[in-house]
């Protein structure tokens, strides 16, 4: 599975949904998010340590406009980095006014394998360019149609938070992002199962409960199988996530947290 220990933070699901809510991809609330907000999370296999990611915004220009450049680095750690080792990195530019995609990047190192991937946004004609490079591989230049308003996987993340995550949702109720990951549409499911306080590492926190619905047969047994907890604060702060492959359980936790908008 490439691309391990960022996906099992940002991991894409397949399946229909049920009762849809569609997020406005057009207008974005109050924000919840800043230039200048660092996360890290540590991904635990029970008591074991196997990695961590860290997440982090920042301001940039990009072709004259205003973006936020927000890139999520993985990797692995302890017993699992001796074993094999993991140097991943996922970069988006979403523009600052709108939240849609302008640009998007891939670095992975897994082992010995090697990927590398640019891809530019084209609102005006609604599909994207791509430039594609594996070891020892010739470089691959692409242009693909994509769906209007298509936000990659880390965009839509953070595109959420603005807009999803806290905007009048209803028990059962299932969000929708159609976004581009690993040269493919991939639509985006996350049923919402309501409110619960957990306990995290800066104490007791009030949380939306969203379960991502995720594809049975490939990683899962069932599609209930992903649960993600984000605050009900000013933040929509994702805390903690937790799910059950085939190989076992993992918990993916927040446990540092500095340069938040509130």
């Amino acid at each position: 599975m490439k691309g391990i220990v960022i996906m099992l933070l940002l991991l894409p699901l397949l399946v229909s949904a049920q009762t849809t809510v569609r997020p406005q991809n057009e207008s974005v609330r109050d924000w919840t998010f800043m230039p200048g907000e660092d996360l890290t999370y540590t991904v635990k296999y029970g008591f074991v340590k196997g990695g961590e990611g860290h997440f982090t915004v920042r301001d940039t220009v990009i072709d004259g406009r205003h973006a936020n450049h927000i890139v999520c680095a993985g990797r692995t750690t302890g017993i699992a980095d001796t074993f094999f080792k993991v140097r991943d990195s996922y970069e988006s530019y979403l523009d600052a006014e709108t939240q849609l995609s302008i640009m998007s990047k891939r670095n992975i190192r897994e082992g010995k394998y090697t990927y590398n991937d640019v891809v530019v946004y084209d609102r005006g004609k609604d599909e994207i360019q791509k430039i594609i490079k594996k070891r020892n591989k010739p470089k691959i230049e692409e242009t693909q149609p994509v769906p209007p308003r298509i936000l990659d996987i880390v965009g839509a993340f953070y595109h959420a938070r603005n807009n999803a995550f806290a905007t009048g949702l209803t028990i059962g109720d299932t969000i929708c992002y159609e976004t581009f990951f690993s040269n493919e549409v991939f639509p985006l499911y996350i049923k919402y199962r309501g409110k619960e306080v957990i306990k995290t590492m800066f104490g007791k926190r009030e949380c939306y409960k969203f379960s991502p619905i995720t594809e049975v047969g490939r990683s899962f047994k069932t599609e209930d199988d992903m649960h993600l907890w984000v605050t009900t604060d000013g933040n929509c702060l994702p805390v903690k996530i937790k799910f059950d492959l085939a190989v076992g359980s993992f918990v993916c936790e927040l446990t540092k947290a500095s340069g938040l908008k509130n």
